[in-house]
């Protein structure tokens, strides 16, 4: 038989109507006799069954006295605004609905049958506190200030997610103590204000099962997607044009006076420098930090007290601090509470403001009054987090972009091909600053240029690394499994044995597949689990000692664990990097004397470099296609010399890796615009956009009905789509054989369609390696044709 869930709450709850009906008892004697006698008839008809009185938790009763039920709450759910009115009756944090509008069985019935109806945000050990709240104002006479909208997030029809504000009337609802129930002091509702996220507490104050609530509650909703659509639009947005003035601060602290309700309330914010651990002052706005006390910058661990680092920095959650006075007098030395004190702090929350898990800073909400603010009502903080991370997130961006101004005047300048155009758009921008005119840097773009890419790509990069971390991890395990078995021979603490165990899971784990969690579980078991037995032992145990000490001799002291093969595969991919962006920078001097053109490379499991050449690019010189074409010769040769150049290399390697090397040709000319934000060129519009989509995708390609990957080791792979391309690249090839740059090993083969790109060829060629030499000199297309001709 079905009952009302009692599970773990301080409330059992009884479905009933007896508060009601006493309303119905008051208005029988009413002198309106319409009233009375309607009145009358809702009595008689609930006279039969004395348990709408008593109350219930069987809810079959429900559908059993259905019709009386919903005679007795006819005025509660007038009919004629049923259509309109999102209304039910039920029991407070439990979906037991037992009276509900035809508005509202319309929107569960569009959400779908597997749609589960839950208050968004309301996790049970809140609802637990939650409930208790209720009970400390209603009961106890404590008027704790808990009130927090809460929503019901409901798709529609169309798969739309609507937003639903809930209003609940709990007129009808009695709280009753049992047995259970104990008395409680001021001291003792000041413990839970200082500790509001202790469960155990609370159910030590407040047990489980020790008030009855009898009755029910009316759910008025209103639909208000629209207004929490604006609000996500607003958090986007945040005081973007604001946080400049010299109001902000205090416009900022009047919005927290309103939402907590306490006069004396004031703001401050510090940021948080991750790289350093400490805290910073904002500067600019007039923003203090009573975390800092003045100072501009204060190391995290020194500024902070143990509880609040972990809850601020470790866990990224509230802290608060309910009664500053309190906490001083029993440490005063300190640094958080002493601060606070000499800034006349009697309470505080510190609240902190992190985006995916990275701490940005921190709130800091201070009062001169006790308990005026508290771990309760700092829940109300939770509703506007997302406003204020948005405004820092983008003060972040701001931040950085004004680096990125600093930087690129004084420390980086415009690839010298276009920086002539750039310098005639910062000319037409001074000039409209000084006539007063709104100056704004336009866009930067060239068009009907010729593209030009070429990769040499680490092969199985990610797998190297993978088994890299995997070795250092086996080691390190395995070297924590031998101190503890000797720790757990000599002791036979079962702990030891216990963490043998646990070690031994990781190894079997490890050795079976490495997913992308591995490396920061095994770190947190090391570091929480571990190092602090270790610690232990290196005190009680003088052979474990020596043993502990050898293996932290082993712990690199940047990465906080074993590093020896990852050290090896890090080295080796710098050292290919390097090698290789060395070779095409230096090249790349030679080509611009030939012909200026844009050129950019960039490292990431190997070098990739982008070339762009045409008339607009050059701007007062005269663009030929000979010119393309030597480029594309030029482009053949310095591939062919990174590969060679890392053929040398790569017995120096702490880690034997391999290469692949690729060219796309792009016959087709393009535009090209400079990005204000990423600071780049990419190509401009629809149409352009093709050739990205080759570039992101061609090297994962493979042969035209085979499972053979398109780049290879030891071959350079040529991508097209036009013969004549072909012929061109096939003469090239031929001209380099001829110098010593190729083998006759040269194969076209047709490329398996990407998406939404098809009809792709490829010339793949060997390469020739020369030992120990690099080549002094670059062929030119000049070169060429005098090979033909003669």
């Amino acid at each position: 038989m079905e009952k009302v869930k009692r599970g773990d709450t301080p409330l059992v709850q009884l479905i009933s109507f007896n508060t009601l009906l006493k309303h119905y008892e008051a208005m029988a004697n009413s002198e309106d006799k319409l009233l009375a006698t309607k009145a009358k008839l809702i009595l008689e008809a609930a006279a039969p069954f004395p348990e709408l009185r008593e109350g219930f938790s069987d809810v079959s009763i429900l559908e059993k006295r259905k019709d009386v039920i919903k005679y007795i709450l006819q005025d509660t759910f007038p009919v004629m605004l049923g259509s309109n009115e999102i209304k039910t009756a039920s029991l407070p944090f439990q979906n037991v609905i037992f009276n509900s509008s035809p508005r509202f069985k319309k929107i569960i019935k569009d959400a779908g049958d597997d749609f589960n109806l839950e208050i968004r945000d309301n996790p049970e050990k809140l609802n637990y506190i939650l409930s208790c709240t209720v009970i400390l104002n209603f009961h106890y006479g404590f008027h704790l200030d808990f009130k927090r909208p809460l929503f019901y997030d409901i798709p529609d029809a169309n798969g739309v997610m609507r937003n639903y504000r809930i209003l609940y009337n709990a007129d009808f609802v009695e709280i009753i103590p049992t047995e259970l129930a104990k008395d409680l002091t001021q001291d003792d509702v000041d413990e839970l204000l200082e500790r509001f996220d202790d469960l155990e507490l609370w159910k030590e104050k407040i047990p489980p099962n020790s008030f009855l609530s009898k009755g029910f509650v009316i759910s008025n909703m209103f639909d208000v997607t629209a207004e929490q659509s604006i609000s996500e639009i607003k958090s986007s947005l945040i005081a973007s044009n604001k946080r400049g003035t010299e109001n902000f601060v205090q416009n900022l602290q009047n919005t927290f006076k309103s939402l907590f309700n306490i006069p004396d309330i004031r703001v401050g914010f510090v940021n948080y420098n991750s790289k350093k651990n400490q805290f910073e002052k904002v500067f600019g706005l007039h923003i203090e930090s009573y975390i800092l006390n003045g100072e501009e910058m204060e190391r995290c661990e020194e500024a902070l007290c143990q509880a609040s680092f972990e809850k601020l920095i470790s866990h990224n959650t509230f802290f608060s601090i309910a009664d500053v006075e309190k906490y001083y007098e029993l440490s005063k030395k300190n640094r958080l509470y002493s601060a606070l004190k000499e800034q006349g702090v009697k309470s505080a929350i510190l609240a902190p403001i992190a985006d995916n898990g990275n701490l940005l800073g921190v709130l800091e909400l201070v009062s001169e009054n006790r308990n005026a603010l508290n771990s309760v009502n700092a829940t109300k903080l939770t509703d506007v987090m997302p406003y204020i991370v948005s405004s820092v997130l983008r003060s972040k961006i701001e931040e950085a972009n004004l680096v990125d101004v600093v930087i690129q005047h004084e420390c980086t300048s415009v690839h010298s091909s276009v920086y002539w155009r750039f310098k005639e758009e910062a000319k037409r921008f001074i000039a409209d600053d000084v006539q007063g005119l709104q100056p704004v840097f336009r866009e930067i773009a060239f068009k009907d240029v010729y593209p030009l890419y070429g990769q040499i790509d680490i092969k199985d990069s990610s797998q190297a690394r993978n088994s890299a971390i995997q070795r250092d991890l086996l080691i390190q395990l395995s070297e924590i499994n031998e101190i503890l078995a000797v720790a757990w021979e000599s002791k036979k603490l079962p702990i030891y044995e216990e963490l043998i165990f646990r070690v031994d899971n990781h190894i079997n784990e490890i050795k079976e597949v490495l997913d992308t969690t591995s490396e920061q579980v095994i770190f947190d078991f090391v570091v929480h689990e571990i190092n602090p037995v270790f610690n232990h032992l290196k005190k009680k145990d003088k052979e474990l000692y020596k043993s502990i000490m050898a293996y932290e001799a082993h712990i690199d002291g940047a990465t906080h664990s074993y590093y020896d093969h990852r050290r090896n595969y890090d080295e080796s991919v710098m050292l290919i990097n390097k090698k290789l962006a060395a070779v095409i920078d230096k090249k790349q001097e030679e080509a611009q004397k030939m012909f200026p053109h844009f050129f950019e490379r960039y490292k990431t499991d190997g070098v990739e470099h982008n070339m762009y050449i045409g008339d607009s690019i050059v701007g007062d010189m005269d663009f030929d296609p000979i010119y393309l074409n030597n480029l594309r010769l030029w482009q053949l040769q310095v591939m062919c010399e990174m590969e060679n150049s890392y053929y040398n290399l790569k017995p120096k390697l702490p880690l034997q890796l391999d290469v692949a090397s690729m060219i796309l040709v792009y016959n087709t000319s393009l535009s090209i615009r400079f990005r204000m934000d990423e600071k780049r060129f990419d190509v401009d519009g629809t149409y352009n956009a093709r050739y990205e989509v080759i570039k992101k995708r061609i090297d994962k390609s493979y042969i035209k009905g085979t499972d053979e990957r398109l780049t290879q080791k030891g071959k350079l792979s040529i991508v097209y789509s036009q013969k004549k391309d072909e012929l061109e690249y096939l003469r090239y090839i031929k001209f380099l054989k001829s110098k010593g740059y190729f083998t006759n090993n040269i194969e076209i083969v047709e490329l398996e369609g990407l998406q939404g790109v098809s009809g792709l060829k490829a010339i793949r060629v060997e390469f020739l390696y020369a030992k120990g030499k690099e080549s002094e000199r670059t062929y030119t297309f000049d070169d060429l044709i005098h090979e033909v001709e003669s």
